[in-house]
């Protein structure tokens, strides 16, 4: 007899295993494990994104990591590229409904929210795939600075520091140890950026990362050129 069994648990999105788990979802979280690590760090003062930069090839100009969302938020991303940028313009276009609507900007919780609705529905319908990426969104709304992570299976979690890809677990491990609830907004730069060497496998440089930050006098999210990230990647150890 012809049974769902017998395609495979992990062939169906809709095909629960018998231990209760759907093998696509976990597929793409693999996805994203494999992408380039990306690291948030939140303080009183404002959120921090930091991201790695890989050279795929010479011919290639840039990869942009960290997009902006609307002024006053922002996200980086690991995994599937072209995922993210489907993900990327449905948020900017939330963004620009909220303005419209409410005449206020989205915060930042209600961003994932809506964005972790897509990626859900994606888990519960056949002849679709989950999105293989993950964010880190991160921004300064009503309610102060915010940093919150959206995983493959439609689960959002708001964080005082986080990372994503290929080397999450080893920055991870560092910002356990070292971070501090009121850590000031340039100490938070520096050990984005030194949780984020710990799972690269070039050293550190101030050509292969990116940092991007809101702070909360300003509201806006902006990257930091390479001469104002300079300082911060020798004072996190890195080659300059």
């Amino acid at each position: 007899m012809y049974t769902p069994a017998s395609l495979g648990y992990d062939r169906a999105i809709t095909v629960w295993s018998p231990d209760g788990r759907l093998f696509q979802v976990e597929y793409a979280m693999e996805a994203v494990k494999r992408g380039w690590t990306a690291v948030g760090v939140r303080s009183p003062e404002g959120v921090v994104l930091a991201v790695e930069k890989r050279r795929v090839s010479r011919l290639v100009e840039s990869i942009e990591k960290i997009q902006k969302i609307d002024d006053h938020i922002g996200l980086a991303f690991a995994g599937l590229s072209s995922d993210a940028r489907i993900l990327i313009d449905r948020a900017r276009v939330y963004a620009q409904i909220n303005r419209l609507l409410y005449d206020e900007p989205i915060p930042v919780e209600i961003l994932a929210k809506r964005i972790c609705d897509i990626k859900q529905m994606y888990t519960q319908h056949g002849g679709l795939r989950p999105f293989g990426v993950a964010f880190l969104i991160a921004g300064v709304d009503a309610n102060g600075p915010k940093l919150v992570g959206t995983e493959p299976g439609g689960i959002y979690i708001s964080y005082y520091a986080h990372a994503i890809g290929s080397g999450a677990q080893q920055a991870i491990e560092l910002l356990e140890k070292e971070y501090d609830y009121n850590i000031k907004l340039e100490d938070a730069i520096v050990l984005s950026l030194r949780a984020l060497s710990r799972g690269m496998k070039e050293k550190l440089s101030s050509e292969n990362v990116e940092v991007a930050l809101v702070d909360t006098k300003t509201k806006i999210f902006r990257k930091l050129t390479k001469n104002q990230l300079l300082k911060y990647v020798e004072l996190a150890g890195g080659r300059v």
